[in-house]
């Protein structure tokens, strides 16, 4: 088969294919071993002690308790718990949230879902590359402020936020005010590319989401420091430690852990790999293809993420070229690939509407190869030069 026979994905931060290894852990909790973790007999005990297990690995792979790993639904539940479960415990000390105006929708929507509740949410601003200022976040804290969020690695454009010392300002801050503030951060993205050990980072809250990482789907986790003021959000059994009730995903969690697993142990080889690729098709595109943009932080990204901008040419018809040729992209974040608005991340670094909407984002991953970065770059420009030729297609006015 030809590469041109073959689908090449290409999207690895919208989802990535889980691994044998991983789908080879979780087959026995579909089947022979298919107890509720809650029931105190033996089929039962055989899946908590499952589920207990995938706990103490996660929490020995990022530096946490067994006690501080809540497993979720995903990195979306993991946000919205985050930022609920602490707003809502601390409301009595105050109302006021700090985050980024780049955040992935899972919190921002929860900010805006928030402000109907009373609370106030400040939305910084970030400079041409992506990047807030630390200093910016420790100006934007009030006598009011209970929460600081901000996501570690940008979904979008790949930029990477100086976490560690953005966590560090907030507590001196705190400290000096004498003063309750709680530091999460979003690491879907970063997971598998970044160090992303609790305690180095200085963070109370850290969201993770295993499919991004080639394990399943619908299965993600929010750790929560010990002594972190948390109001459970969803409201049953108990389970997770009256933190997240509902019967746990066993297959779920034991496919996380391994996941996670195996993309600590091979994360220096795998940013190796992928930086390389990102190099190659970068420069590819630049020497190809005039009028286009690299959106986000030149160095200071992941190094999977390709996030370009071309001049005079919606993103949409790229994708659909792309994908006749067999090719997965996409322009933004998967879970608003279906709005028609311009991305909110590319508008807040300095991209006009029609900028925006002209952007293409591609995302490797550990299965990606030279060559198809090559078969990509033997497409692409021919692609971009016949849509500028066609202006009904286009972006031009």
């Amino acid at each position: 088969m030809t590469l041109a026979e073959k689908i090449i994905y290409m999207d690895h931060a919208a989802t990535t294919p889980m691994r044998p290894e991983v789908l080879e852990a979780m087959l026995p909790y579909f089947s022979s071993d298919f107890g509720n973790p809650s029931s105190i007999y033996t089929v039962g005990q055989e899946a908590r002690k499952a589920v207990d297990d995938a706990r103490e690995r996660i929490a020995h792979l990022i530096g946490a308790r067994m006690s501080e790993i809540v497993f979720t639904s995903g990195g979306t539940e993991s946000d919205n718990a985050a930022l609920k479960g602490v707003a809502f415990a601390l409301r009595s000390l105050g109302n006021h949230i700090i985050t980024t105006a780049i955040e992935h929708h899972a919190v921002l929507h929860t900010c805006y879902q928030l402000e109907q509740f009373g609370f106030e949410v400040t939305y910084l601003p970030v400079d041409e590359h992506g990047l807030v200022d630390p200093q910016d976040v420790v100006d934007a804290i009030t006598d009011q402020t209970i929460l600081v969020s901000v996501m570690m690695a940008n979904n979008e454009i790949g930029t990477v936020e100086p976490i560690a010392e953005i966590a560090k300002l907030v507590k001196d801050e705190a400290k000096r005010r004498n003063q309750t503030i709680i530091m999460h951060t979003d690491a879907v993205q970063a997971a598998g590319y970044l160090d992303i050990n609790v305690r180095a980072l200085g963070v109370d809250l850290l969201s993770l989401s295993a499919h991004k990482i080639f394990g399943p789907k619908g299965v993600g986790l929010l750790y929560i420091k010990r002594g972190v003021p948390f109001e459970e959000q969803n409201a049953g059994g108990g389970q997770e430690r009256q933190r997240r009730s509902g019967t746990e995903n066993v297959p779920g969690i034991v496919g996380f852990g391994e996941a996670l697993r195996l993309a600590v142990a091979e994360r220096e080889e795998s940013s190796a790999h992928c930086l390389r690729l990102r190099e190659m098709l970068t420069q590819g595109i630049f020497e190809t293809i005039s009028g286009v943009r690299l959106n986000g932080h030149p160095e200071q990204r992941l190094p999977s993420n390709v996030n370009i901008s071309f001049e005079g040419v919606e993103g949409e018809p790229v994708l659909l070229g792309l994908d006749f040729a067999g090719i997965c992209a996409s322009s933004g974040s998967a879970c608003s690939s279906a709005s028609l608005e311009p991305s909110h991340v590319l508008l807040a670094i300095g991209l006009t509407a029609e900028s925006a909407q002209g952007s293409l984002r591609i995302t490797l991953g550990r299965e990606n190869t030279e060559d198809e970065v090559a078969y990509l770059l033997s497409v692409l420009p021919d692609m971009i030069s016949k849509l500028r030729a066609m202006p009904s297609l286009s972006g031009a006015r």
